[in-house]
């Protein structure tokens, strides 16, 4: 079975998942909480540079392209669902089932606060649904 996948759809996925993580951890929304809560020194934030970005964005490729995968998959499984119905519940339900126990699983045995795992849970809940959208939304 050949699966098509649209690389512009995953490239504007993947830009979605960076502006939702940055309005995400901005100072205003959740970035406050969560630099304290994670114990991060924004000296050395400001060291780092722009390369864990990039990292990111490339990261954020990978994610959205198995997604645009799996989605379509879905979408060929589940006929009665359009490909845009079946890329925003496959988002849901790998947020639900591979983020939340890997996220959930680490932070019990790291000891991460609960506000904490709460707001990165949400990012991805937020970022995956999105990605979905625009995913289904450009279509094949």
């Amino acid at each position: 079975m050949e699966v098509d996948i649209n690389l512009w759809g995953v490239f504007w996925a993947a830009v979605a998942s960076m502006v939702i993580g940055s309005i995400w951890y901005a100072r205003g929304v959740f970035g406050s909480a969560w630099m304290k809560l994670a114990k991060v020194d924004e000296k050395k934030m400001q060291e780092i540079g722009w390369m864990p970005m990039v990292y990111m964005f490339v990261l954020a490729l990978v994610m959205a392209y198995v997604l645009a995968h799996v989605s379509y998959l879905a979408s060929q499984f589940f006929t009665d669902y359009s490909y845009q119905s079946a890329a925003i519940n496959t988002a849901f339900w790998v947020w639900l089932g591979f983020v939340v126990p890997t996220m959930a699983g680490t932070g019990l045995f790291s000891q991460t606060r609960k506000k904490l795992m709460a707001i990165n849970l949400g990012n991805w809940l937020v970022t995956l649904v999105v990605m979905g959208w625009i995913l289904g939304f450009v279509g094949l």
